[in-house]
Parts: C-alpha cells; sequence; structure tokens
C-alpha cells in the first residue's frame, strides 16, 4: 500500500499544475534538415484561481536534434498574464505556488511558472523562471493581476 501511494502522489502533484494550450507558432529560422527554430505561445489559466489566463511564448530549437527531442530550447521566453473573468482569491492561498512547469531540454532544464499574493497591494504576482543559470542568474519575466471586480 506505501509503494502504491509513493507512485500516486507524483502523479497527483502535477495534475494540480495548469495544462497549456498552444495558440501558435511562428518560425525564426529555416532549417534545411528538421523541424525550423521557432518561437510558440501557450496560454494556461491557473488551476486554483478562475478568472486568470497567462500566455508564455518561448523559443524552440529546431533542426534534427529539436525534431528528434534532443535539443536543448534557449531560456528565453515571455509571461503575460491578465484578468479574464472574475477572481475570487480562496482562504489559506499558498504566499508563493507552481502553477505551470514545461521542460525544455531532455534533461535538467525546464520553464517554471509561480504564483505569488501579493496582499498588501491584492495582485496576484506570476514569475517565470528557467532552472538553468546564465552568469549566475536564472532568465525570469514578471506579471501581475490586481484583483479587481469584473463586470457590473
Amino acid at each position: 500500500m506505501r509503494k502504491q501511494f509513493c507512485l500516486i502522489l507524483p502523479l497527483l502533484a502535477a495534475s494540480a499544475l495548469a495544462r497549456a494550450e498552444t495558440v501558435g507558432c511562428v518560425t525564426t529560422a529555416w532549417k534545411l534538415i528538421g523541424a525550423n527554430h521557432k518561437v510558440c505561445v501557450e496560454a494556461f489559466s491557473d488551476p486554483k484561481i478562475p478568472g486568470v489566463t497567462c500566455h508564455v511564448s518561448q523559443a524552440k530549437t529546431g533542426g534534427v536534434s529539436g525534431t528528434l527531442g534532443l535539443a536543448q530550447d534557449p531560456s528565453q521566453f515571455s509571461l503575460a498574464c491578465r484578468q479574464t473573468g472574475p477572481i475570487s482569491v480562496p482562504n489559506g492561498l499558498p504566499q508563493d505556488e507552481e502553477v505551470f512547469s514545461e521542460n525544455t531540454s531532455l534533461l535538467f532544464k525546464e520553464t517554471r511558472v509561480m504564483r505569488l499574493w501579493d496582499n498588501a497591494h491584492n495582485t496576484l504576482v506570476y514569475l517565470a523562471i528557467s532552472r538553468k543559470l546564465i552568469e549566475g542568474a536564472p532568465v525570469n519575466s514578471i506579471s501581475t493581476v490586481p484583483v479587481m471586480p469584473w463586470g457590473r
């Protein structure tokens, strides 16, 4: 029983993260063999805060290694989050929590989006980071969503 619980726990944790939908991709460099280099935009909703949608753009490496899934995508991304409906912040919302994660290489590299709660300003803060350090600091991007009334 304990062994089964240990196997199920990571699946439950992963299911709590948002699932992204691809909005579209734009080719940035043509490759003779394999897929082209491109920038893709994905959308996801915050799994615990209805009414918030985020868009992440990320560079995707093409070529033969990119086609086979062996390439390491560059740590280049942008994040924009907006209120797209009524927002209700649940009681007991953690101060910070991972809401989205996507692998950007076969091993040890991912783009992660964390949600932070700024209680003093009644604002949700979304921070995208890369696990790979570039010259001593992770690449990052930030977007804020003030919690305000929706409609009339």
